[in-house]
């Protein structure tokens, strides 16, 4: 488990300005958490670890080629990101060979990514927009 946000942030290889974003937290909290000037309550510092994949047997770490970290799941057959999504697949991944698994990985997070951006930015505009989809 990790003891504090600094822990927490480098693990996900973010740099603090985007760890900041993702989160909803001042980039000024931030830095004063990381320094030491103030502490969260550990209630923050304990659901942000959650957020995070546990570090278990059944979990392997693959690095992507994007510098992003994923994780495989192999009991469950998910992947995760550090981000905390969660992808299932119906595919075993062992034999993969591990350069292209990294390549195949950031493109299925990526699309993902694309996609959830223009599911949520079609839901803002049919709030604003007086359209009925046929």
């Amino acid at each position: 488990m990790y003891r504090n946000v600094k822990e927490i942030r480098e693990a996900t290889g973010m740099s603090q300005k985007a760890f900041a974003e993702m989160y909803g937290i001042p980039i000024s909290t931030l830095r004063n958490w990381e320094q030491g000037m103030n502490s969260p309550a550990p209630y923050i510092v304990n659901l942000l670890s959650r957020t995070l994949p546990s570090m278990n047997s059944t979990l392997k770490k693959i690095d992507g080629k994007n510098g992003c970290s994923y994780y495989y799941d192999s009991n469950q057959k998910c992947l995760l990101d550090i981000k905390g999504n969660r992808i299932y697949v119906k595919e075993e991944l062992e034999g993969v060979k591990e350069q292209n698994l990294a390549l195949y990985l950031d493109d299925l997070f990526e699309g993902l990514y694309e996609i959830r951006d223009r599911f949520e930015r079609d839901c803002k505009f049919d709030k604003e927009e007086d359209i009925l989809w046929s």
